[in-house]
C-alpha cells in the first residue's frame, strides 16, 4: 500500500488497520452509582457548563454561570476571573446554588463590573477538571456620535459617496439608507450600498439632491436601531471653473473602481463563513461588472447580488480559496481588482484524549491532536495547573502525547488538553485512572485480549510515543518516517488462540512547493522573473515535471530565438514583456502520484498613452476650451503652454485636470501667442505629450494682478526704499507696463502721495525716521489700470539708537562666566527696529612691565538678539579684572555704551606649561628645566612634579611625587635614578584653586663615561676643552657652537672625530662599555686635539687666518652655514631629548642651542691672545655648578 504526505498538514498519520480484540487497557466511564456500590473513587468530570460567550442583554432577568460536574469524593468547585482567584459567595448580590458551581448574576445594577473572563475549577482528592474560558460581555448601547454632517456639493455626472461608519455593537449588523419619512432609498446600478454600510454614486444626477440621506444601524441581539443625523447632498449642474459641460449631458467616462481600492487585496476567512467580495465602480455610461476565478470556474454555490457588484459564495471550504477578479466595464473601457482568498480554520479534534482506567506498573499513553489553519497550539495541564508547574519523574511530554512510564496510584488525575489559535479553542479533560488488578477485576469480568503489532518479522512489538494502537486493534502511526517503511504485523491472542495478519507500508517524500512565485508589477517592456523551486520524492526523479500556466493555459517552451518565454533552474523568464502578458501564472509541480501548484499575478505596468485630437472652442479674450481624447489606463492629465514672444519654443505647466475629465477651460494672459499639448499621468509616471494645438493669440487687456512681495527699507535716517517683484512679461497684458506707487504716513491723517515708475524700485526722502508708512503698488499698460491693490505697512529709514541701557549689574557664576542684566532701553530711544543688545567685556592689563602709560583693554562683543534684560557671558579668564558696558544696536548699528561696571573674576587652576624639558642627563641624575604658564589664571604657589619608570613595554612603574612649593623655581634635578633606564616627567602649575593640566617630558639616564674632552672654537676663533657632560642632553654629546677645520690638512681627522662622537653617543651593552675601548677612545681624543693645535699653528704662523680679516668678512660666527671645510658643527637649535633612541655612526648629530657666551665656561679672568689662541684653562661657573650638585645628597632645585 502507498501513504504520501499532504503538504499542507502539520502531523502525518499512518493507520494500518487489523481486525483485533479489544485492548486490555480502554477508556472506561464508570456511573457513580456502581462506583459507590464498590466503593470506587472516581475523578471529576464537567458535565456542564456556559458557553464561551455569554453575552449581558438588556432585556434578560439574569445570567447564570453554568458549572456542574461528577466525581467519587463529590468534588469542591472554585471560579478565576482574568486569572484571578473570584469567590462568589463573597459577593452578596450573586445568587448560589448549593452543590453546584453555577452562579447567578442578576440584572439590577452596573454590570460591567462583572464583565471578564471566567473559567470553573472541580476539584476532589483525586485532581482536578477544568471548564472551558467563559467570557460575560456587556455590550454597550450603540450611539452615533452627535454631529451635523457637512452638505455633499457634486458636479452633475461626477462620483460621490454617503459615508455611514455605524458604531459598534454586538454582531450581527444590518445597515438602511432611508429617508427621514422612513422610505428607502432606491438602489440600482448606479447607487449601491458597499459591505461597510457607505452610499456609492457611480455619477450624480439633478435627482440625488435632497437633505435627508440617513443612515440606520440594527443590532437585532440586543433590540436596538440608531440612526444618523440626516446628510444633504446638493447636485450642480452648472459648469466647474475650469471644466465647462454643456447643459443637461453627463461627460463620460472609462470606469474606476470606488471600492475596492488599489490594484488588489487579500481576504481572509474561516472555514464555513459566508464569502463575500464587492466591487462597485464609477464611470459613465453606468459600469456593468463581472466576476472570474483565475484557476478555475466560480463554485456552483456563488450568487451575485447588488446588481452584480457583491459575490457570495456560502459556507466557504478549502478549495474556494484562490484568486478572484472583478472587471467593471462600459463602452470607454475597463477596470480590475484583483483578491487573494485565503481559507482558515478553527481548532478540530484529530485525536481528542480519552479518559482511561490502567493497572499499576503499565505504561499510559494520553494523546491529543487538532487540526486548523494557522497550525493549532497545543497546551497540557493536569488537574488545571500547567504541566511544568508539576513535574513528575515517570512522565514525559511529546510533542502531542504524554507517557506515563510504570504508572502508580498517585498519577491519577484528570489531564487536560487545550489546542487554540486566532479563530477558537478546544479543552478536553481526560480522567487517568490509575488501579490495582484486584479493583479492576470488580469492574471486569472477562480476561483481555492481548494485541501486539510487529515489524520486519521481528518478535519485538511496536512502542513509543508515535505508535497507538485503537480500541479496534488498528495501529496508527504519527508523523512517519521514511524508516517506518516495511511489513507490519498484527498478532491478537487470547485463551481461544491467536490470529495474524500482514500489511505493507510504503513511505514516500512529498511534492512540495518550498520557493513560490510572488506577484509582481512589472514596467513594459522589461524583463519578469518568477521563481518556482520544489522538493518531491528522489525515486521521481525521471517522472517528475514543473510546468508552467498562464491564465490555466500550459505555456508552451519552444527555445527558439524569437521565444519569449524560458524557463531556467526552475525560473521563468518572460522576455520584453507587454500588455499581453499581465495574467496569473501558476508553477506546477508533478510526480506519478501527487503534485502541488503555486499561483503569482503579473500586473503590467505603463505610462499613459497621449491623449488625441486636442481641439480649441470657445474662444474669449482670457480664456478658451481645449478638448481631447485620452489614452487608457491615466489619472489626472498636465496641460502645458508655450508662447512664441518671450520664451519661444520653452513648454511650461499651465493646468492640472483629473483623469475623469477630457475638456478643460484655460485661464489666460492677454496679449500672448499660445498653443497647448496634454500629457497623461498615472502611478508609473508622465506620458508622452500630445500634439500640439494650433496657435491662439489673445488681444492685449489691462493687467490681471498686482507687483507682489513688496519690501519696505530703510538705508538712510529720512529715506525710505520700496522695492518689488515686478510682472513677468507674460503678465503684461500688453504693451506699456508701468507701476504706480503711493504712500502716506500710517500715524498721521495725510492724503496720499503717488508717482509712476517704470522699473521695480522706488526711494522716498526727507522722511521723518523711523515712522510708520501705508504703501500700495498697482501696475498699469494702454489699455488700463490692473485691480485695486493691497495696502502694505513699512517703516522709513532707521538711526542710531539714542541711549543707554540703565542699571547695569554683574553677578560673577564662576571664574569664566558672568551673569549681566540691564533695564532696557525704551522704544521711543531706538529710533528703529530692536535687533537687540551687545555685551562688551573689558579685560584690564599692563601694556608693558615697567610702563607708566596705565592699562588698556582687550575687547570682544558678545551680541544677544531680541528684547531681553540679561545674558550670560562666558569665555572670561579667571583672576582677571574687567571693565564691562553694554549697548543696544538696531538696523542702523549701535547706540551708546552703558557707563563701565568694574569686576573681579575669581582664581582657577593655571595654563600648561609652555615649555618644559631635560637640558641634563647622567648616569643618576636629570635636570629639568621649565617656564612659568603664560596664563597662572591666580597666584601661582608652586609645582607638582611626579616621574615614573618606563620599560619597551609601555608598563610603567610607581608614581614617584615632588611638591615643590616655591613658585619661583623654574629647575629642578632628580637624583637617585637607575642607570640606563627610561623615564617618563610629569609637570602641573598649581593654584590654591587646584592645579592645571600636564606636561610630560621622557628621557634615558647613561652609563657612566670617561674624562674626555671635547674642543671647541668659540666666536673669537680661541679652542676650548670641555667634558662632555656640558653638553650632554639624552644619550648624545652636544656642542654649544661650531668647530671650523682650518686647513684641508685637518680634514683627514673627521674620521676620527665622528668615531669619537659616535663612542659617546653609545651607551649601552657591546665593546662601548670596555674599558680598553673607553682608553682607545681617549687615545684618539688626545691625537684628535694635537693635529687640531699643528693645524692652527701653521697656519697662524704663515698668516693666513686674522682675527681681524675674519671678524670684517664675517662679523657674526654663529651667523654663518656650514660649508665644505666643517669638521662638525653643533647650531643653537633647542631640541627635546630623544627617546633612548642609539643612533648610528652615518647618522647626523643635531646640536644644542645656546646663546651662552664662551665667559659662562670659564673663569672671569679667562685671557686670549692675540692670534685668538686658547690660553685659559677649563674653570668655570658650570664646573663649580657641577660639582655643588654631586655633593648634594637629596634631590634640591637647581
Amino acid at each position: 500500500m502507498w501513504l504520501q504526505r499532504s503538504p499542507g498538514l502539520a502531523a502525518v498519520q499512518a493507520v494500518v488497520i487489523c481486525i483485533c480484540a479489544f485492548h486490555a487497557t480502554t477508556a472506561m466511564d464508570i456511573p457513580l452509582e456502581v462506583l459507590g456500590h464498590v466503593n470506587i473513587e472516581q475523578l471529576p468530570t464537567i458535565t456542564a457548563q456556559s458557553p464561551s460567550s455569554l453575552i449581558a442583554f438588556p432585556f434578560d432577568e439574569s445570567f447564570p454561570m453554568t458549572c456542574e460536574a461528577k466525581g467519587n469524593p463529590e468534588p469542591e468547585f472554585r471560579w478565576t476571573k482574568n486569572g484571578q482567584e473570584f469567590d462568589p459567595s463573597l459577593d452578596p448580590r450573586l445568587m448560589k446554588e448549593e452543590h453546584s458551581g453555577t452562579f447567578v448574576i442578576p440584572n439590577n445594577g452596573n454590570l460591567t463590573e462583572y464583565q471578564g473572563t471566567y473559567r470553573c475549577f472541580a476539584s476532589n482528592k483525586l485532581g482536578t477538571a477544568i471548564s472551558k474560558e467563559i467570557e460575560f460581555i456587556v455590550p454597550n448601547v450603540p450611539k452615533f456620535p452627535k454631529e451635523t454632517p457637512a452638505p455633499v456639493v457634486v458636479e452633475e455626472g461626477q462620483p460621490f459617496t454617503l459615508k455611514c461608519d455605524p458604531p459598534n455593537g454586538i454582531p450581527p449588523l444590518q445597515i438602511y439608507w432611508m429617508t427621514i419619512n422612513l422610505q428607502h432609498i432606491e438602489q440600482d446600478e448606479r447607487v449601491s450600498m458597499g459591505l461597510n454600510g457607505d452610499l456609492y454614486f457611480s455619477h450624480a444626477v439633478e435627482k440625488d439632491s435632497r437633505r435627508d440621506y440617513c443612515c440606520f444601524a440594527h443590532f437585532p441581539r440586543i433590540r436596538t436601531i440608531v440612526q444618523k443625523n440626516a446628510m444633504s447632498v446638493i447636485v450642480k449642474t452648472s459648469s466647474h471653473p475650469s471644466v465647462m459641460l454643456s447643459s443637461n449631458a453627463i461627460l463620460e467616462r472609462r470606469p474606476s473602481l470606488l471600492m475596492p481600492s488599489g490594484g488588489k487585496s487579500e481576504k481572509q476567512l474561516v472555514k464555513g463563513e459566508d464569502l463575500k467580495l464587492e466591487c462597485i465602480a464609477e464611470g459613465y455610461p453606468t459600469p456593468q461588472v463581472e466576476w472570474v476565478k483565475m484557476d478555475r470556474q466560480l463554485p456552483v454555490k456563488a450568487t451575485l447580488e447588488s446588481h452584480g457588484k457583491l459575490l457570495i459564495v456560502p459556507r466557504v471550504e478549502q478549495k474556494d480559496s484562490g484568486k478572484y477578479m472583478c472587471k467593471a466595464k462600459n463602452p470607454l473601457g475597463e477596470a480590475f481588482h484583483y483578491f487573494t482568498v485565503t481559507i482558515e480554520e478553527p481548532p478540530e479534534w484529530v485525536f481528542e484524549p480519552e479518559s482511561q482506567l490502567s493497572m499499576i506498573g503499565s505504561d499510559v499513553f494520553i494523546k491529543c491532536s487538532a487540526s486548523g489553519s494557522p497550525r493549532p497550539t497545543t497546551t497540557w495541564r493536569v488537574n488545571g495547573v500547567p504541566l511544568q508547574e508539576s513535574p513528575a519523574a515517570n512522565r514525559k511530554a511529546f510533542d502531542d502525547t504524554i507517557v506515563l512510564h510504570n504508572a502508580k496510584p498517585s498519577d491519577s488525575a484528570v489531564y487536560q488538553c487545550e489546542a487554540s489559535n486566532r479563530h477558537g479553542t478546544l479543552l478536553s479533560n481526560a480522567n487517568i485512572m490509575i488501579m490495582s488488578e484486584y479493583d479492576s477485576f470488580h469492574l471486569c469480568f472477562s480476561p483481555p485480549s492481548t494485541i501486539s503489532w510487529s515489524k520486519d518479522d521481528s518478535s519485538e512489538s511496536v512502542e513509543g510515543p508515535r505508535f497507538t494502537v485503537h480500541d479496534n486493534g488498528s495501529l496508527e502511526v504519527y508523523n512517519v518516517e521514511k524508516g517506518d517503511m516495511g511489513q507490519y504485523t498484527c498478532l491478537a491472542k487470547n485463551t481461544e488462540g491467536s490470529s495474524a495478519i500482514d500489511a505493507m507500508l510504503y513511505v514516500k517524500d512529498p511534492t512540495r512547493i518550498v520557493v513560490a512565485p510572488e506577484d509582481r508589477q512589472i514596467l513594459i517592456g522589461t524583463m519578469a522573473q518568477l521563481s518556482c523551486l520544489a522538493e518531491y520524492d528522489k525515486s521521481f526523479s525521471n517522472d517528475f515535471e514543473l510546468l508552467w500556466e498562464k491564465d490555466d493555459m500550459e505555456i508552451t517552451l519552444n527555445y527558439t530565438e524569437n521565444s519569449r518565454y524560458l524557463v531556467e533552474d526552475g525560473t521563468l523568464h518572460i522576455v520584453n514583456v507587454s500588455h499581453r502578458d499581465q495574467g496569473v501564472y501558476t508553477c506546477v509541480a508533478k510526480t506519478p502520484v501527487d503534485h502541488d501548484t503555486a499561483s503569482a499575478l503579473i500586473m503590467v505596468l505603463d505610462v499613459p498613452d497621449a491623449p488625441e485630437n486636442l481641439v480649441l472652442s470657445e474662444h474669449k479674450s482670457k480664456s478658451v476650451k481645449l478638448k481631447w481624447i485620452p489614452g487608457d489606463d491615466h489619472n489626472k492629465f498636465i496641460i502645458d503652454y508655450e508662447e512664441s514672444k518671450w520664451e519661444p519654443g520653452n513648454w511650461k505647466e499651465l493646468l492640472r485636470v483629473p483623469g475623469n475629465h477630457n475638456s478643460a477651460v484655460l485661464k489666460l494672459h492677454g496679449h500672448v501667442d499660445y498653443r497647448f499639448r496634454v500629457s497623461a499621468v498615472n502611478d508609473v509616471g508622465k506620458g508622452p505629450p500630445s500634439q500640439p494645438t494650433e496657435r491662439y493669440k489673445t488681444p492685449p487687456a489691462a493687467p490681471d494682478k498686482n507687483p507682489e512681495n513688496i519690501k519696505i527699507e530703510g538705508h538712510l535716517p529720512h529715506e525710505m526704499d520700496i522695492n518689488w517683484e515686478p510682472l513677468l512679461p507674460i503678465e503684461h497684458n500688453g504693451p506699456g507696463l508701468e507701476y504706480k506707487v503711493s504712500y502716506r504716513r500710517q500715524d498721521v491723517e495725510e492724503d496720499w502721495k503717488e508717482h509712476t515708475v517704470k522699473r521695480h524700485s522706488f526711494v522716498v526722502r526727507n522722511t521723518p525716521t523711523f515712522v510708520p508708512y501705508e504703501i500700495k503698488i498697482q501696475a498699469k499698460n494702454h489699455q488700463g489700470w490692473g485691480p485695486e491693490p493691497k495696502i502694505v505697512t513699512g517703516y522709513s529709514g532707521e538711526d542710531f539708537p539714542s541711549a543707554a541701557p540703565d542699571d547695569v549689574a554683574v553677578e560673577v557664576m564662576n571664574g569664566s562666566v558672568v551673569k549681566v542684566s540691564w533695564t532696557r532701553v525704551h522704544k521711543d530711544k531706538l529710533h528703529g527696529h530692536l535687533g537687540g543688545y551687545r555685551v562688551i567685556p573689558q579685560k584690564q592689563t599692563f601694556a608693558f612691565r615697567h610702563s607708566l602709560k596705565g592699562i588698556h583693554g582687550d575687547k570682544h562683543a558678545l551680541t544677544f538678539p531680541g528684547d531681553r534684560s540679561h545674558a550670560m557671558v562666558p569665555g572670561l579668564t579667571p583672576f582677571s579684572e574687567y571693565s564691562l558696558i553694554v549697548m543696544t544696536f538696531n538696523g542702523r548699528g549701535n547706540g551708546p555704551g552703558s557707563h563701565p561696571v568694574n569686576f573681579k573674576t575669581p582664581e582657577g587652576v593655571p595654563e600648561k606649561n609652555p615649555v618644559f624639558r631635560v637640558t641634563d642627563v647622567q648616569r643618576h641624575t636629570v635636570s629639568l628645566v621649565w617656564d612659568p604658564p603664560m596664563e597662572p589664571n591666580g597666584i601661582l604657589t608652586g609645582y607638582l612634579l611626579e616621574y615614573q619608570l618606563i620599560n619597551d613595554t609601555e608598563e610603567v612603574g610607581p608614581l614617584q611625587t615632588i611638591d615643590i612649593s616655591n613658585p619661583d623655581t623654574t629647575k629642578w634635578i632628580l637624583r637617585d635614578l637607575e642607570p640606563v633606564s627610561k623615564y617618563k616627567f610629569y609637570l602641573r602649575s598649581c593654584t590654591t584653586v587646584g592645579c592645571g593640566p600636564v606636561v610630560s617630558e621622557e628621557c634615558t639616564t647613561t652609563l657612566e663615561t670617561s674624562d674626555c674632552l671635547i674642543l671647541i672654537l668659540d666666536r673669537f676663533h680661541q679652542w676650548l676643552a670641555l667634558p662632555p657632560s656640558a653638553f650632554a642632553s639624552d644619550r648624545l654629546c652636544r656642542c654649544k657652537h661650531s668647530i671650523k677645520c682650518p686647513d684641508e690638512k685637518a680634514k683627514a681627522s673627521q674620521s676620527h672625530r665622528a668615531l669619537f662622537s659616535a663612542g659617546l653617543a653609545s651607551i649601552h651593552g657591546g665593546i662601548s662599555t670596555q674599558g680598553w675601548f673607553i682608553g682607545l677612545m681617549c687615545a684618539i681624543a688626545v691625537l684628535t686635539l694635537i693635529v687640531l693645535i699643528a693645524c692652527f699653528v701653521n697656519r697662524n704662523k704663515g698668516g693666513k687666518y686674522s682675527v681681524k680679516e675674519k671678524e670684517d668678512l664675517h662679523p657674526d660666527v654663529e651667523s654663518q652655514g656650514m660649508n665644505d671645510d666643517t669638521f662638525c658643527e653643533y647650531s643653537d637649535n633647542d631640541e627635546k631629548p630623544l627617546k633612548g633612541s642609539q643612533h648610528s655612526l652615518s647618522r647626523e648629530i643635531k646640536a644644542g642651542d645656546s646663546g651662552d657666551s664662551l665667559v659662562d665656561y670659564g673663569d672671569e679672568d679667562a685671557q686670549f691672545n692675540e692670534d685668538g689662541s686658547f690660553i685659559g684653562e677649563y674653570a668655570g661657573r658650570k664646573e663649580k655648578r657641577a660639582s655643588t650638585e654631586i655633593k648634594a645628597t637629596v634631590q634640591t632645585s637647581a
